[in-house]
């Protein structure tokens, strides 16, 4: 039971992440609605999906993976029921690319979450540095896009103030997943060499420009 329990639970987990994001993108104002549609939110959704297992690394890898590929799934398919879009969006080749994305954030959040509670004190503060690294390192490349020439000015202004409450959330994050002050100190300077690498993956990813 207990088994079918978490199965249950992640599956659900990512179907409301998918059709809550889709609502909340269409009906917060800006910026809120930049932060319902963020990449790096869902990383740590799986992130807190492995972390709640308390399983380890691998099965909570699996439950992020899972978890993100359904809520992928379940955004566009909200958006074919809601909003009337073409089913084919389930299958595109857009689709897939964020499916694609799933599977790897999935697999590097859902299992640091599992890890997050580590008995060697390295890795554990690697683990719990990892929600609030990805948050900053999306703040870093929303400061970084907003900078750009040719972008309007409601633009920029939405893109800075979403990076500096990603900021915020990110070393929040950090503060709350550790569980003292050591462990804090540790994140938060794994956190800063983590984001720049993850800034680093979003340019060449394609989210820089």
């Amino acid at each position: 039971m207990q088994r079918r329990h978490r199965v249950l639970t992640v599956l659900v987990g990512g179907l409301l992440l998918g059709v809550v994001d889709l609502l909340l993108q269409r009906t917060l104002p800006y910026p809120w609605a930049n932060l319902a549609n963020s990449s790096a939110v869902w990383a740590v959704g799986a992130f807190g999906i492995g972390s709640w297992l308390r399983a380890d690394w691998r099965r909570s890898a699996f439950a992020g993976i899972v978890l993100l590929l359904v809520a992928v799934e379940a955004y566009y398919l909200a958006a074919v029921v809601l909003m009337n879009d073409s089913a084919r969006n389930l299958w595109s080749p857009t689709t897939m690319a964020w499916l694609f994305f799933g599977v790897l954030a999935g697999a590097l959040f859902g299992g640091a979450g599992g890890l997050s509670r580590h008995r060697k004190p390295w890795l554990r503060a690697i683990a719990v540095a990892m929600p609030g690294a990805v948050l900053l390192a999306e703040a870093a490349t929303l400061f970084n896009r907003s900078a750009q020439p040719g972008r309007g000015s409601h633009y920029r202004t939405d893109s800075l103030q979403t990076a500096v409450i990603e900021v915020i959330l990110g070393v929040a994050l950090i503060l709350l997943v550790a569980r003292t002050n050591r462990v804090r100190l540790q994140a938060i300077a794994a956190a800063t060499v983590l984001a720049v690498l993850g800034f680093a993956a979003y340019t060449v990813a394609g989210f820089g420009g």
